[in-house]
């Protein structure tokens, strides 16, 4: 498989930044970039990697704040996605300052998902699905040919995300899950913000919110 994917744990807040790697095209796209991509960004330098675009499954702040770290190095952005419905939240900043902590976002989307959209990344298809429910315009990405879907803050393993914050929405969040997390294969990893990896079966039998 042309595809690989690298995990990072990363930031005060112990996020789950993800990297897409096409070796044969030398290529990579960062999925959730938190504090101290940095780390990011130097394997990316050692694997002589060029970064064509930063997936965001959604703007909270514990989610974009590694763009920050990233925009300098770059003399010509890469794209960077974001749904629109979430733009608001990135403009004030991801919420960081409901949290007392001093951010602004340094750069802005440059690139909008759509509800259903499919993207190609290293010759695979990537699909786009709008989950709202821990945000307005949080979305998930299913790479079908690694069976994995990235679900940022909308599941986590035996939990689900936050629906207390401005723009959550709990009704909206399980209908998310229930749309477009169940009915993929039992056997599809979930590789999510925070927290360990699980797969949907694991999730169907022992998550006590589904």
């Amino acid at each position: 498989m042309n595809i690989q994917v690298h995990s990072f744990t990363l930031g005060p807040i112990q996020n789950n930044t993800y990297l897409l790697v096409a070796r044969d095209q030398k290529q990579a796209a960062i999925i959730d970039p938190a504090f101290d991509s940095e780390q990011v960004w130097q394997f990316c330098q050692t694997e002589e990697l060029q970064i064509s675009d930063i997936f965001c499954t959604h703007a909270h702040f514990d989610h974009i704040a590694g763009i920050n770290e990233l925009v300098p190095h770059f003399t010509t952005l890469p794209h960077i996605w974001l749904h629109p419905d979430d733009l608001p939240l990135w403009q004030a900043n991801g919420g960081a300052k409901n949290f007392g902590i001093p951010f602004e976002i340094a750069a802005q989307p440059n690139q909008m998902f759509s509800d259903q959209q499919h993207l190609t990344f290293g010759g695979e298809d990537l699909a786009v699905f709008l989950t709202p429910g821990h945000t307005r315009g949080h979305v998930v990405l299913y790479l079908q040919a690694l069976n994995i879907v990235f679900s940022g803050d909308l599941i986590f393993r035996q939990s689900v995300g936050r629906s207390d914050l401005p723009g959550g929405n709990h009704q909206q969040l399980l209908q998310s899950i229930e749309t477009y997390i169940k009915p993929l294969p039992d056997q599809t990893r979930i590789l999510s913000g925070h927290g360990p990896e699980t797969t949907v079966a694991f999730e169907k039998y022992h998550n006590p919110f589904l």
